[in-house]
């Protein structure tokens, strides 16, 4: 009886075994490859020397969803300002997201992940369901987490992820002037 409640609970995921540590600020960004709401590939990779941002939501045409990516759509134009770009993460089909993309007149890619392998890998799976909890990272130049939201609210996590931007940007300029290039001869 003892070991079964011990397998199941392993099963379960309810002793943390099995599972990948926590991701936190300053860990190189798990590696991801998945298909756009067109059918392209993505790879994060692609993104090197680039800020990326991407959030993490349960499912396209549900009401916090719908708010949060008609947010983001709105404010794209401050966050790709500040020279980022946005991506939405979801478990949903190629053919969902293109749906949810066209319906709401989106403007930026939407990724699928039906085989939850991304949405795991950063973290964000609801415990016994099949869909991700609402989690922003913003993602540095050199692929390496600068920000992980995990309570997000809808309506302002665009406002809060461009005013973020900012503020690495802004300590980044500050590294650079504090450390001269070597090689000024």
């Amino acid at each position: 009886m003892r070991r079964t409640l011990l397998l199941a609970a392993l099963n379960l995921g309810l002793l943390g075994c099995g599972q990948a540590s926590e991701l936190k600020v300053g860990d190189p960004a798990p590696g991801i490859n998945l298909l756009t709401d067109e059918g392209k590939d993505f790879n994060l990779d692609s993104r090197k020397g680039q800020w990326t941002v991407l959030y993490f939501y349960p499912k396209a045409e549900t009401p916090g969803c719908t708010k949060q990516a008609c947010a983001f759509r709105d404010g794209l134009s401050e966050i790709r300002n500040l020279g980022a770009e946005v991506f939405g993460v979801s478990g949903d089909s190629v053919e969902a997201l293109r749906k949810f993309k066209e319906n709401h007149k989106l403007n930026f890619t939407l990724l699928a992940d039906p085989s939850l392998d991304a949405i795991k890998l950063y973290g964000t799976k609801m415990p016994f369901l099949k869909v991700s909890k609402r989690w922003t990272f913003i993602i540095g130049p050199d692929l390496k987490i600068r920000s992980i939201e995990k309570d997000v609210d809808p309506v302002l996590d665009a406002k809060r992820i461009a005013e973020l931007l900012k503020k690495f940007q802004a300590e980044t300029k500050v590294e650079a002037f504090d450390h001269p290039a070597l090689d000024q001869g």
